[in-house]
C-alpha cells in the first residue's frame, strides 16, 4: 500500500494518541480522517459536536506524528476541511519522530489450580457432560444433576449458552454456584450472538476473575431459531474471532490493543461438526479453527459407530484432542426433531428406522436407546480418549 492509516471510529483525540505509537513507514505515507467527535444523543437525534476550531488544531498535532493525508469522517463538515487546510497549508511534513512504545510488559502466569481440560485429555480417557442450565428459576433438579454427575467421577460439566436462541439461566452465574460448591469442573460456553464485542470481553474478564478457565467458544444459534421472534443477534465476532480475542487475553491485551495488567489463562475449545456429506472441507475449517488460537474439539452427536472411525481416519493427523458427542434418544418425535429442525444434527435412515419399530413402546425405546450409546462410547473409546455426553433434557 502507497497511503496506511486510520480513520472513523474515534475523533482526532484518540487519533492522535494511537499515532504517537506508530513509527513513519519507509515506503508509505500515513493517513488521518478522524470523526469530528463521539457521538451524541440530543432530543433523539444523534449529533456530533460542532468544533472545527479544534479539529483543525488537532490536525497540526496530526502533522507532527507524520501523517501526509488529512481529513475527516463521520460528524466532518465542510467547515472542517476548511480549517484544515487553513492549518496545514504552510506545514512541512517530518522526516523523523521519536515513537512511544507500546507497552509490552509480560506479566506472571497466574498459577493455575488444575490441569486444562486439553491436558487431561491429553493424559487420559476424559468425560465431560453438558447439563443445562433450566429455563425457569427452579434449581434444585439442575443441580441433583450436578451433584450426581460429580459422584460418579464426571471430569468435567459443560455449560450451553442459551442453546437454540431458547432463553435460560446465565452460565456463568451457574459455573460460579459450581465453583463454589461442587468439586467438579465448570466448562463455559460462550456464544457471540448474544454480545457485542464489549459484552464478549466483559465477560471473559468476569469469568476470569470467578477463576472459570475453560471455553468453548461459538458463534451461536440465529435468534430466529428461537421462541423469542423479536430478539436480534450481534455476531461482531464468529467463534474464531472470539477465539483470536482470548488468545490476546492470554497474552495480557484486549481486543483494541490495550493492557489488562496480568494475563488470563483462559483454554479455549471449539465446535466440530463431523455430520456433514464430505468431512474433509470440515476439517479444513478444524484447522483454520485451531490457527485462530482453538486447542481442542467437540463434536456434535454422533449416531453411527462407523461415522467414529471416519473422524478418526480424517482428523489423525491433527494434534488438537477430539471429544467425541454422544446424545442418547429419548423417543421417536426426539429423533425426527433432532434430524430434521436441529443444526448439525442428522441420523441414518437405520437408526430412525429403529425409533420408529418401537416409537409406541416405552421401555423398549428406553434400551434400544441405551444399547445405541454403549456401541457408540465403545467406539469412542477405540479411538479417542474424549467423550463428551450430552443429556436430553
Amino acid at each position: 500500500a502507497d497511503v496506511v492509516g486510520l480513520n472513523c471510529h474515534h475523533g482526532p483525540y484518540h487519533m492522535i494518541k494511537t499515532f504517537k505509537h506508530i513509527d513513519l513507514p519507509d515506503h508509505a505515507y500515513l493517513s488521518c480522517y478522524p470523526n469530528a467527535s463521539l457521538l451524541d444523543l440530543e432530543d433523539n437525534d444523534l449529533k456530533y459536536n460542532n468544533n472545527s476550531d479544534y479539529f483543525s488544531d488537532a490536525a497540526k498535532e496530526l502533522v507532527n506524528q507524520g501523517v501526509r493525508l488529512i481529513g475527516g469522517c463521520c460528524g466532518t463538515t465542510p467547515e472542517h476541511i476548511k480549517k484544515i487546510k487553513n492549518v496545514v497549508k504552510d506545514l512541512k511534513p517530518i522526516k523523523h519522530k521519536n515513537v512511544i512504545p507500546i507497552e509490552t510488559k509480560q506479566y506472571k502466569k497466574q498459577n493455575k489450580e488444575e490441569p486444562s481440560i486439553k491436558e487431561l485429555v491429553q493424559q487420559r480417557p476424559t468425560v465431560i457432560v453438558e447439563l443445562d442450565t433450566p429455563k425457569h428459576l427452579d434449581t434444585n433438579k439442575f443441580f441433583d444433576g450436578i451433584q450426581a454427575l460429580e459422584d460418579t467421577g464426571v471430569d468435567a460439566v459443560t455449560l450451553a449458552d442459551n442453546s437454540l436462541a431458547s432463553v435460560r439461566i446465565s452460565n456463568i452465574a451457574a459455573a460460579s454456584v459450581i465453583k463454589q460448591k461442587y468439586k467438579i469442573r465448570p466448562l463455559v460456553h460462550l456464544a457471540c450472538r448474544d454480545r457485542n464485542l464489549i459484552g464478549l470481553q466483559s465477560h471473559l474478564m468476569g469469568l476470569s476473575l470467578l477463576g472459570i478457565n475453560d471455553i468453548l467458544t461459538i458463534t451461536g444459534d440465529p435468534s430466529k431459531v428461537g421462541n423469542f421472534p423479536g430478539a436480534t443477534s450481534v455476531f461482531d465476532v464468529n467463534s474464531s474471532g472470539l477465539a483470536e480475542i482470548i488468545t490476546q487475553f492470554n497474552q495480557g491485551i484486549n481486543a483494541d490493543g490495550d493492557t489488562l495488567r496480568s494475563n488470563t489463562n483462559f483454554s479455549v475449545a471449539g465446535a466440530f461438526n463431523p455430520n456433514v456429506r464430505r468431512l474433509e472441507p470440515a476439517v479444513k475449517r478444524l484447522e483454520k479453527k485451531i490457527e485462530s488460537g482453538m486447542e481442542y474439539f467437540i463434536t456434535q452427536p454422533i449416531y453411527e459407530p462407523e461415522r467414529v472411525k471416519e473422524i478418526y481416519e480424517a482428523t489423525k493427523h491433527i494434534e488438537a484432542p477430539i471429544f467425541i458427542g454422544i446424545m442418547p434418544i429419548t423417543n421417536y418425535n426426539n429423533a425426527l426433531f433432532l434430524h430434521n429442525e436441529v443444526p448439525g444434527i442428522k441420523l441414518s435412515d437405520t437408526v430412525l428406522n429403529a425409533f420408529e419399530k418401537v416409537k409406541d413402546d416405552r421401555d423398549a425405546t428406553r434400551e434400544l436407546s441405551i444399547n445405541l450409546s454403549k456401541q457408540l462410547i465403545d467406539a469412542v473409546h477405540q479411538y479417542f480418549n474424549g467423550l463428551y455426553l450430552i443429556t436430553p433434557f
